[in-house]
């Protein structure tokens, strides 16, 4: 075996106090309770080595979520000298005699727990579950890991944040206190929530910016539908609204990515030099449309990373060791995962539960210095930003018990009765359109601050932002709504990009209806909804522009608009009523 080095070093203040409250309250049982980020593998390590110095244990096995932490633990563990194998599979028998131990996953365990439970107590064990509350995923996962490890000699649970279930599903080996709501919350033996590791600078503050902007779909009746990200009425409309909003045809999803690749050039530019984006997708055929839109933003590849993909854990690995501005992945950066250089998130999924909320945000909190922060670009939807300030003011919320389905994350599950239901009916027929957007906030102390709330920023104020730390709220939202208007053209140079692209592909191909000649069989149908939608976004991009020089809200521009070219607002006008408005506005600048 490999010579355990000593880990009393280096370590955080909460690590060692965590270590000595260990030490000082022996149990078979100890549960930490710290903020994603914080530190809780090197402090589950430095226990271990502590616990095989004083020959209090002989073996060390680590339960884990997912395969690819398998590796990130068994690396971690060599570099204090200890040997795991994160490769056995349940077809191996005995763990190898020139070992220390192993890592494996909660569904491994399940998969035969008689095998764990041979391995573990063959010799005094330690067994640590990361992520405990994985153990309340499915009942045979709790089931698995209660019959594997009940007669082990230790046992350390770790968590990112307090968990509730319910008092007929208590994960194994985890203290609770009745919650005040007729079930159960854990109890942890040791607390290190995200306002202390704020105060200790071993996690970067974080700023939510949120984007609104108007979406158009079609229903199943064939009616077509506008609404506002931050107005969308019933819990139906703005589903269908979000959802249009994330749909890779539209102009909302390159627009942030604009916005995002901005902040990371300005982070590069002042201090953090390997700055890196994450982007969250709700599907691998929508993970891979955004690499592409990524790829025409900002010039360069991003690492495309799927979960059915074999090199995705290598590709995890490369990403946070490279200088790749930009990842797109579908749930694989989640939990766990360590790429500290990580610093901006752009939220374009459809998840929304508040385990996934959680540990996603914690991917870019891991501080590397005094004078880091992070940005996560989200839409401005009532679910998303109950989390963001849930998460931004309250730091340690509980998690609610898992789904009936670990895998149900829909935004149906929020709605009730027969809402719900007609929600589910309609996008079953849904199709969308087109999607603009716009800034809309930056979350601060659970409050929404706009721009308004600020003087006009010059260009010493713009290059602060930079800087973490130095600019307000109010200065942080009235730059990014500055600079609002060339993420806008930066997202339509996009699709047009895109535009020629497709025609490029399609020009050696037959024309669907046209003649020997190139008309079309279906000539006299007037302007095609593509150009109306184009037309539509430029309206709506001249009102954003005039906007901003006049000091003007939208709302009362677009009123205006209407009274000088009448006809339907800009969501249902014709091409005829919206060219004449563009005219107008042209006049107007």
């Amino acid at each position: 075996m490999s010579q355990r080095r000593s880990s009393g070093t280096r370590l955080r203040l909460w690590q060692r106090e965590a270590l000595a409250k260990y030490e000082t309250e022996p149990r078979k049982d100890f549960l930490v309770t710290a903020t994603p980020g914080a530190g809780k593998t090197t402090f589950a390590l430095s226990l271990a080595v502590r616990l095989f110095e004083r020959r209090i244990i002989d073996r060390l096995v680590v339960v884990a979520p997912t395969d690819h932490l398998r590796t990130q633990w068994a690396e971690a563990a060599e570099a204090v000298g200890v040997a795991l194998d994160p490769t056995l599979s349940n077809a191996v028998g005995p763990v190898p005699a020139d070992l220390h131990g192993y890592v494996t996953t909660y569904a491994q365990v399940a998969g035969k727990p008689t095998l764990h439970a041979a391995r573990a107590t063959a010799k005094r064990t330690l067994v640590i579950f990361d992520e405990i509350h994985h153990a309340g995923d499915g009942l045979s996962w709790g089931e698995a890991v209660a019959d594997a490890f009940d007669n082990v000699t230790r046992r350390l649970s770790l968590t990112g944040t307090p968990f509730r279930t319910n008092t007929s599903e208590r994960i194994p080996f985890v203290r609770y206190e009745p919650d005040g709501k007729g079930g159960l919350v854990s109890t942890a033996d040791y607390s290190y929530g995200y306002r202390d590791a704020l105060s200790d600078h071993v996690v970067r503050p974080v700023v939510f910016a949120a984007y609104t902007g108007v979406s158009r779909w079609r229903n199943s009746a064939g009616e077509v539908i506008a609404a506002s990200l931050t107005e969308a009425g019933t819990k139906s409309t703005e589903q269908a609204a979000w959802r249009t909003a994330l749909d890779p045809k539209g102009d909302w999803v390159p627009h942030v990515i604009a916005a995002m690749d901005e902040r990371l050039t300005q982070l590069r530019g002042a201090g953090m030099p390997d700055a890196a984006g994450i982007v969250l997708a709700s599907d691998q055929d929508d993970a891979r449309a955004y690499a592409r839109i990524v790829e025409q933003v900002t010039g360069e590849k991003p690492y495309l990373i799927l979960s059915d993909d074999p090199k995705a854990s290598a590709k995890i690995g490369q990403f946070g060791e490279g200088g790749a501005r930009i990842a797109v992945c579908v749930r694989m950066v989640s939990e766990g995962v360590d790429v500290p250089r990580a610093a901006c998130l752009a939220w374009l999924t459809s998840y929304r539960t508040p385990l996934f909320f959680a540990q996603a945000v914690g991917r870019v909190v891991r501080a590397r210095g005094r004078h880091e922060s992070a940005t996560v670009f989200l839409p401005a939807v009532r679910p998303l930003l109950a989390l963001a300030a849930e998460l931004e003011e309250e730091r340690n919320h509980v998690l609610p018990p898992p789904s009936s389905s670990p895998d149900d994350l829909a935004l149906v599950d929020e709605l009730d009765g027969d809402e719900a239901e007609q929600a589910s009916d309609e996008l079953l027929e849904w199709e969308a359109l087109d999607a603009e957007a716009q800034f809309a906030h930056v979350l601060h102390s659970g409050r929404a601050v706009t721009a308004a709330d600020h003087r006009p920023l010059d260009d010493e104020d713009s290059d602060f932002l930079g800087l973490p730390g130095l600019l307000s709220p109010e200065q942080t939202a009235a730059l990014l709504s500055q600079r609002d208007v060339e993420h806008r053209k930066r997202a339509v140079r996009a699709r047009q990009q895109d535009s020629l692209f497709d025609a490029a592909a399609g020009s050696s191909a037959a024309v669907p209806g046209a003649g020997s000649d190139g008309s079309s069989a279906l000539a006299g149908g007037g302007v095609g909804w593509r150009a109306t939608a184009e037309l539509r976004r430029e309206v709506n991009r001249l009102v954003a522009v005039l906007s901003a020089r006049s000091g003007t809200p939208h709302g009362a521009v677009h009123a205006k608009l209407r009274a000088a070219v009448p006809g339907p607002a800009s969501a249902s006008a014709s091409a005829e009523v919206l060219e004449a408005r563009r005219e107008h506005l042209m006049r107007l600048l």
